[in-house]
């Protein structure tokens, strides 16, 4: 007698009440806890968005009280207003950032001195900071750990404290209202030198020998293997160099006393005390738009590196 084959009870599905109420609950408890990032990131955006809401207001609405938080009449003129003349009153138009000025070449004079002197501090200071940290991780000299400690000791002194000595120095040299007032004083970079050093410790000294054993010498192992390794520390360093330099204000206001060699923190600093009143801030919030793009673009151009300089360093020693 054959046996009736047993019928299949398919499982019956999970309920999605329970799971939709949990996946539910997690993303709530996700976004709570990242509320404090949300906090942080609006204190962030928001001045950045009343700049850019200013730069394109006309001086009608700048005046206005309360303001307004979207441009009802959005204009370019705050960078260049052709309608402005010296010669005669309109009202309602006023200098654009481009016609502020008086020196020769106006804002663009600035602008290049940012980029030269924050360019050449920049790649003068990685390549004497690299050729050091490579004597000091890479080469048995007598008295090695105590510079190294000294080197260390003095990031602790407050920048402030050389300020002084510093403007002395420059005065005596003859350097001051020169290029040389902002690089000279600024290719001394301890934190760079600690970082680079600390990033050499995890290349393998075997590397080295190898090269010195095949003819090598120390200024090309230098050049053609210590740099291209240090790149990923170089590129991350370069992004606090060119933000602080490009920064830059006490110091420069020291050093330069003719406005041909202002940098644009300093420019803008002047432009603000020359011209007051609510009308006159579209034109000062242009200058700081333009003076921001580099930097936001250098940031974005070298955020990978900086990633992975900052993962691959170990900071060991």
């Amino acid at each position: 007698m054959a046996l009736a084959p047993a019928e299949t009870i398919a499982p019956a599905p999970p309920s999605r009440r329970g799971s939709t109420g949990t996946g539910g609950r997690s993303r709530v408890n996700r976004h709570l806890l990242r509320l404090p990032f949300y906090l942080l990131s609006l204190t962030m955006i928001a001045p950045f968005y009343w700049l850019l809401i200013t730069v394109f207001k006309p001086p009608s609405e700048l005046a206005r009280t309360p303001p307004s938080f979207v441009p009802e009449s959005p204009t370019l003129a705050n960078f260049y207003d052709r309608d402005w003349s010296p010669e005669r009153i309109n009202p309602g138009h006023l200098q654009g950032i481009f016609q502020r000025f008086q020196v020769d070449f106006g804002f663009w004079r600035f602008l290049f001195n940012s980029l030269f002197i924050t360019t050449a501090i920049t790649v003068v200071s990685l390549l004497i900071c690299s050729l050091a940290a490579y004597v000091i991780a890479k080469h048995d000299i007598k008295g090695r750990r105590t510079i190294f400690l000294m080197i260390v000791a003095s990031m602790m002194v407050p920048w402030q404290t050389t300020l002084i000595p510093n403007y002395v120095i420059m005065r005596n040299l003859g350097w001051l209202d020169s290029y040389a007032a902002y690089v000279v004083p600024a290719l001394a970079k301890a934190f760079v030198l600690f970082f680079l050093v600390q990033f050499l410790q995890s290349v393998p000294n075997e590397l080295i020998q190898a090269a010195r054993v095949d003819g090598a010498g120390e200024w090309r192992i230098w050049w053609r293997i210590v740099l291209p390794l240090l790149r990923p520390a170089l590129a991350a360093m370069s992004i606090f160099i060119v933000l602080a330099e490009w920064n830059n204000f006490l110091w420069p206001l020291i050093i330069v006393q003719s406005d041909e060699m202002a940098n644009l923190p300093v420019a803008l600093a002047r432009l603000n005390s020359y011209y007051a009143g609510p009308d006159h801030q579209g034109a000062i919030m242009a200058g700081g738009l333009l003076a921001s793009i580099p930097t936001i673009v250098f940031f974005l151009i070298f955020q990978r590196y900086f990633t992975r300089g900052i993962a691959l360093s170990g900071l060991k020693g």
